[in-house]
Order: structure tokens, then C-alpha cells, then sequence
């Protein structure tokens, strides 16, 4: 009933093993005409994190994996918000060694720390959406020689940093970890609004989007 989340408020799937297994565990299975995905009902937070293979696992094994997703995930909505509020707030935070190659790496780049992950978080996005629509032959070619080429390119041309390179590249791979696409876009829309929380206050925008978040 609540749909103002981004959230996914309904579980959905194409496979008949989820289904019989949600149905086993006591939820609602859903068959609509002409579509072949089941939606799955009622949905809770952490049923989007779990994998058809996990059943197939050994439970110590299935834990571990569940917990790397969670991990995942937490990385997708605060990487590079983090990030942000370290270089551009919290500095002192950074050990000295670190802090020296960061500020040595900033010297020629023109743009706030702020500037640059919303510049490379939205081409990360281009890509990822040109990579899907295209056929896939083409598409993952797409999307991992163009992700390299404008990485290495942005670096050299001095517009980004490279340690934003390697934030905004181990969010996206974050983002693939999670079993739920709808999951996924929603923790890479929430992601932005942490963007502009860091930006603005640090930490203490970050602290207050969980707040609101949870």
C-alpha cells in the first residue's frame, strides 16, 4: 500500500523453483496472464538478498554469501558519498600518507570532490543503460571497453581523479551483487540523494540520510 519508497514493496520471479520454495515458506504466489514472472507476496527487506542458489548451498556457505550482499549494498548507496565527505569535510580522518597522495592527485583537477562523482556516477549509468539496450554481443563489449576508455581518458585529460575512477567502479560492481534488479536501482537512486547529503554537510548529512533512510 505504501508505494512513496523506492523500494520494491513485491517480490517478483521467472523461475518455478523460486516459486515453490516461496510457497513452501508460507507467502502468496502470484500468476498474472501473459507475463511470465510470479509476483511474490508479502516481500520483506532482506527476501530481495536472497539467491535460488543459496538453497542449494550448505548454510554456512549460503550465510556468507548472503552477508556479502548486505556488504554490496551498503557500498552501492554510501561509497562514494563517503568518499566525498572524507576528502572534502572530515580530512583529518584520512592517515597522512594517504591524505598526501590524494591531495597530490587533486593538484590539476579543476572540480570539487562533489562535482566529480556526480559527473562519473552519471556516465557510469549511460553506459550501464547503453550496454543493456544494445544487443548482447555488442552490449557488454560496450560496456566494459567504454568504461575502461573513459576511465583512463577523464584521468589523463585531468577532469577526475583516479581514486574516484576506483570508487565509482567498485559501486557499480557493488550494484551487480545483489540478486533483485529492482533492489539494485533502488539502492543506486538512494545513492544520489547521499551524494548531495555528503556534499553538503559530511558526515553528518550521511548520518542524517540513514536516519531518515531507516
Amino acid at each position: 500500500d505504501k508505494t512513496f519508497t523506492p523500494f520494491p514493496t513485491i517480490n517478483n520471479s521467472e523461475r518455478p523453483d523460486v516459486a515453490a520454495t516461496n510457497l513452501l515458506e508460507g507467502r502468496v504466489v502470484i500468476v498474472v496472464d501473459g507475463t511470465p514472472f510470479v509476483l511474490i507476496l508479502p516481500a520483506v527487506f532482506t527476501l530481495f538478498f536472497q539467491s535460488a542458489s543459496d538453497y542449494a548451498q550448505r548454510f554456512d556457505i549460503a550465510i556468507l554469501m548472503r552477508i556479502i550482499r548486505y556488504i554490496s549494498f551498503i557500498v552501492l548507496i554510501l561509497g562514494p558519498s563517503v568518499y566525498i565527505a572524507l576528502t572534502t569535510f572530515h580530512y583529518e580522518m584520512i592517515p597522512t600518507t594517504l591524505l598526501i597522495n590524494l591531495l597530490s592527485q587533486r593538484e590539476n583537477v579543476p572540480f570539487p570532490a562533489f562535482v566529480e562523482a556526480i559527473l562519473m556516477e552519471g556516465a557510469f549509468e549511460i553506459i550501464r543503460e547503453a550496454g543493456v539496450r544494445m544487443p548482447r554481443a555488442v552490449g557488454q563489449t560496450v560496456s566494459v571497453v567504454g568504461a575502461l576508455i573513459l576511465g583512463q581518458a577523464v584521468v589523463e585529460a585531468g577532469i577526475i581523479t583516479p581514486v574516484m575512477v576506483i570508487v565509482v567502479a567498485l559501486t557499480g560492481i557493488a550494484s551487480f551483487a545483489i540478486p533483485a534488479y529492482n533492489m539494485a536501482i533502488a539502492g543506486r537512486i538512494i545513492r544520489f540523494g547521499f551524494l548531495i547529503l555528503a556534499g553538503m554537510f559530511g558526515f553528518y548529512g550521511i548520518t542524517l540520510g540513514l536516519i531518515v533512510l531507516v
